[in-house]
């Protein structure tokens, strides 16, 4: 069994006091890899020559499935990680935060990139010196993420602003993970594969769009943005428009929260756990439409008007449905002579029929056109580089439409996706072609 020099051994119980000795930023080590991080130098400092191997090599693995270095990895938790320093400074300035606070944070960065400066090559090789290996071990080093600018400031804790900053735009937790996350079983959690949509990718519905991007432009800016209804037909790409905004607008710290209607007795809640960020919110609630008797609806009416609780002024609801009025209504509802079931009922009948009127704005898309219908195409095929005479195009689309499912944005997209298939299957069956 090889033995350590009195530095390395030195170094190695100095890294595992500051890691014990972290005041804020405990959770940065809590992740699996950094579990794998101080299982190894517990290994090695105890002179344990197998468990040492077994810990490097979990490490390494760890790393590898990450496509991360440790110090990458390390950067990550600090930008994520939820603590009384991150979560306060979203709320206040830096400046306003108590001094023992803000001593205790810049106490911890200066610890954590000491950690940072631990590279896996000097681990790999304590690791080899105290096993006496015949072999090299491998380090990794690849990564495919980038490393923020913050992260090559020489002096983290003399960086403290930009940090403060960054927590600012970005958030923590799920939400500095992910832009767009979904509330499932009374908790927020992310969508790691959500739709790529772009406001790029959308042709046709130009002033419907517009509204909705200036309404949610007002929203980012801090002004007063209305609850938006998008109404009409089906496949006219209400869904996409919504979805695709917080793609464009997630860098400015805007998020989207896909609620279903299951769900909306938890809208209070949400807005609760939301209200008091810096970031912007789009409640997304898709198809939304309301039965007989349904007192869900009440729950989202609280949260288009209020009650004793201040409306929180980051947060919208965008709501899309193929009916305008949303409450389904029937003819045996009309009040009539005959009527003995309620004396007002004309009154329920009027605040089924006033629901849609709670949106401040009512987004229309109407059926598409055959002009609407081949621009959608035409717009598609050219994202897509598909090159074919524009006659050719149209039939084909034309022909797709009255074998399918009509004309509209939906079916435009897939029949662009399946010409796509085609033509590139033809391709590579004929690459003289």
């Amino acid at each position: 069994m090889g033995n350590f020099t009195p530095d390395i051994l030195t170094k190695i119980k100095r890294y595992r006091q500051q890691a014990a000795a972290l005041l804020l930023y405990q959770g940065v080590l809590r992740s699996p890899t950094g579990q794998l991080f101080l299982q190894l130098l517990e290994k090695l400092s105890n002179a344990q020559p197998e468990s040492g191997l077994y810990a490097y090599g979990a490490w390494f693995t760890a790393l590898a499935e990450q496509a991360q270095t440790w110090q990458q990895h390390l950067v990550q938790q600090i930008l994520r990680d939820r603590n009384v320093f991150s979560q306060r400074v979203q709320q206040s300035d830096l400046a306003a935060l108590p001094a023992a606070l803000i001593r205790a944070a810049q106490h911890d960065l200066s610890i954590l990139q000491s950690l940072h400066a631990c590279e896996a090559k000097v681990l790999a090789q304590w690791t080899e010196s105290l096993s006496q290996l015949p072999s090299a071990l491998v380090a990794w080093d690849e990564a495919i993420t980038p490393t923020p600018a913050w992260a090559e400031l020489p002096d983290w804790a003399s960086s403290i602003d930009l940090l403060a900053e960054h927590y600012r735009q970005r958030g923590t937790g799920l939400l500095a993970d992910f832009r767009v996350l979904r509330w499932r079983q009374g908790q927020l959690e992310g969508v790691a594969h959500a739709d790529p949509v772009r406001l790029g990718d959308l042709a046709a519905y130009d002033y419907p769009r517009t509204l909705l991007i200036r309404n949610t432009e007002f929203l980012l800016a801090g002004m007063p943005a209305l609850h938006v209804l998008l109404y009409g037909s089906r496949g006219s790409g209400k869904s996409s428009l919504v979805k695709a905004l917080v793609n464009e607008y997630g860098d400015r710290g805007l998020r989207l929260i896909e609620v279903t209607k299951a769900n909306f007795q938890d809208l209070p809640m949400i807005v609760e756990q939301v209200r008091s960020l810096l970031q912007k919110f789009i409640i997304f609630v898709d198809d939304l439409s309301f039965e007989e008797d349904d007192e869900s609806f009440k729950a989202l009416k609280v949260v288009l008007e209020g009650s004793v609780t201040a409306r929180a002024q980051n947060l919208v609801v965008y709501a899309t449905s193929n009916r305008r009025h949303l409450v389904r209504e029937f003819f045996d509802e009309r009040p009539r002579p005959s009527d003995a079931s309620e004396i007002h009922n004309w009154d329920t009948v009027q605040e089924k029929l006033s629901f849609s009127d709670r949106f401040g704005l009512t987004l229309t898309f109407e059926p598409a056109d055959q002009a609407t219908y081949l621009d959608i195409v035409r717009h598609l095929a050219a994202q897509t580089d598909i090159d074919l005479p524009s006659d050719d195009l149209a039939a084909r689309a034309l022909q797709w439409a009255t074998r399918h499912n009509g004309q509209s944005g939906r079916s435009a997209r897939q029949f662009i996706d399946f010409l796509r298939a085609e033509l590139s299957k033809s391709t590579a069956a004929n690459p003289r072609l």
